[in-house]
């Protein structure tokens, strides 16, 4: 089992140009989209979460479980579901606004326990900004770390919700030593300051930055890196494009009985050259369509 454990929200993508395009409700969230992706590939997923019992909430639910995610986890709330507004630039890379104030998600709880077999927790994006939801997933992760649980996390930057940036960039590093696998964008690699190396040498096996088209790296405690190029696309928008890449990281990793915190740093350069294929393969599929739609097991034939 891996756990997804963060928010849920809905997303409002724009139909067209301007201030005033028409919106268009979508699922999202970060971790969600990951949660999604790894039940879409076939990974037996767990999301850990609290969500609204708005309409809103009960959509998200269950698109989750209409991919096979276990949501017996999720905590609900009277709340409002949290919302980001996206806009789209020309090239299709999404900004995000949020409307987050007294929504159910910030009130997350750590759960006195794991789901039953769980191999591996991921974190990330507005979930460990958010406060006092944020405490209680970091608490969660230092606890499963602690029990010997594989954790990946992404940070997966959103500037506008963080008030206090030098703050952050300290919270960041002490998350380090209880991180297996960090996945970071190249954007916010260079908004957090320091370098894979470093990041490795507090405490994560493995580190895996996104270039977008360009591919994406792999640095491991050994000194090396692995690359592969971006895959070709015509891009509709990149919304859950680096949520997919965690996804399929994680399910990659299942796949080859990887998902303890020590083993992507013995990966060779045949096992991390074929990860990375697969994430960018995965990352590419869900850029070429609206939304965060990532892709089935079918598309990348993994089944």
């Amino acid at each position: 089992m891996i756990v997804v454990a963060g928010e849920a929200l809905i997303d409002l993508v724009p139909q067209g140009t301007g201030a005033l395009a028409q919106l268009k409700p979508a699922l999202g969230g970060g971790p969600y989209n990951t949660a999604l992706a790894l039940g879409r590939l076939g990974s037996p997923t767990a999301f850990c979460s609290r969500t609204s019992s708005d309409a809103f909430g009960q959509a998200l639910l269950d698109g989750l479980r209409g991919a096979g995610v276990n949501v017996s986890a999720v905590q609900r709330g009277a709340e409002p579901t949290t919302l980001a507004v996206a806009t789209i630039d020309e090239s299709g890379s999404a900004a995000y606004s949020f409307y987050v104030q007294g929504t159910a998600d910030r009130l997350f709880t750590a759960p006195a326990a794991l789901p039953e077999g769980t191999r591996a927790v991921s974190f990330g994006t507005c979930s460990l900004v958010l406060e006092p939801g944020a405490s209680a997933y970091e608490e969660l992760l230092h606890r499963a770390a602690a029990e010997g649980v594989f954790t990946a996390l992404d940070p997966n930057i959103r500037t506008g919700l963080i008030p206090d940036p030098d703050a952050y960039r300290d919270r960041f590093k002490s998350w380090l030593p209880s991180v297996s696998l960090l996945k970071l964008s190249e954007e916010d690699a260079a908004w957090l300051g320091g370098t894979p190396r470093d990041w490795l040498d507090a405490g994560p096996a493995a580190v895996v930055i996104t270039r977008g088209g360009d591919g994406l790296t792999a640095f491991t405690r050994d000194g090396a890196e692995h690359s592969v190029p971006g895959v070709p696309v015509d891009v509709v928008d990149t919304i859950g494009a680096g949520d997919t890449v965690n996804a399929a990281l994680l399910h990659g990793l299942a796949a080859r009985d990887a998902l303890s915190p020590e083993a992507p740093a013995a990966l060779d350069a045949e096992g991390w050259t074929e990860l990375l294929s697969l994430a960018a393969r995965a990352a590419a599929i869900t850029c070429s369509r609206a939304g965060a739609e990532p892709p089935y097991a079918s598309e990348l034939s993994l089944s």
